[in-house]
């Protein structure tokens, strides 16, 4: 009975896999506006982007900052449309990924996890609850002088932390695509290897009569 039970459950859970494309194309569309926001700020403002990638006082430090923020800029503009379209997505998720990892271990390693400071939790430090701390002040000068209501009306009043934690949630949903692909029906690459396996087919089938 109870194996009945669960054989027809797992079978029903089974029959999803013919809309599985539905989740790489989530991760897709979740991703592609983050990499086009942040190659496109880049591209805007280019000079300051490379300033910073090459400025070892202020910024980053890195060797040929003009090449690299060229790579970077590109590989993220790039990057969104491939994932929008599900084109070349595992080829893209690779520089994506490179993109991702050197950003944690060049702007966010140092900062811990959080990217919003919170004082408790296990990712909490010494630097999130010093953070936590300036907050309150912060909040009781505005109570006192300002217009608190107002200001918090659109959501709670929060210092960055600008830890790992985007970066590496989004290189982990980028791996994930590079093992799974774009997905089945709503990827060109779908579309494309359809065609070139049906035409492979062909060749090898008119081959052998011949």
């Amino acid at each position: 009975m109870i194996l009945g039970v669960y054989n027809k459950f797992h079978e029903g859970l089974d029959a999803t896999r013919a809309i599985d494309g539905i989740g790489p194309l989530l991760l897709r569309l979740y991703l592609a506006p983050v990499f086009w926001m942040a190659g496109t700020k880049k591209l805007e403002n280019f000079d300051s982007t490379v300033a910073w990638f090459g400025n070892a006082d202020w910024g980053l430090g890195l060797p040929f900052p003009e090449l690299l923020a060229f790579l970077a800029t590109w590989t993220e503009i790039f990057g969104a449309v491939f994932l929008v379209l599900g084109f070349a997505l595992r080829w893209i998720s690779i520089p994506l990924i490179v993109t991702m990892i050197v950003a944690i271990f060049t702007v966010h390693i140092d900062n811990g996890w959080l990217a919003i400071a919170e004082p408790q939790g296990f990712f909490a430090n010494e630097r999130t609850a010093e953070a936590a701390n300036r907050l309150g002040i912060a909040k009781d000068l505005l109570r006192e002088h300002g217009n608190y209501d107002w200001l918090t009306g659109r959501g709670s009043l929060v210092i960055l932390n600008n830890g790992i934690e985007f970066a590496a949630t989004y290189t982990i949903m980028l791996i994930s695509l590079f093992f799974t692909g774009a997905g089945k029906f709503f990827s060109v690459d779908y579309w494309l290897n359809r065609k070139v396996r049906a035409e492979a087919q062909v060749y090898t089938a008119s081959t052998i009569n011949n």
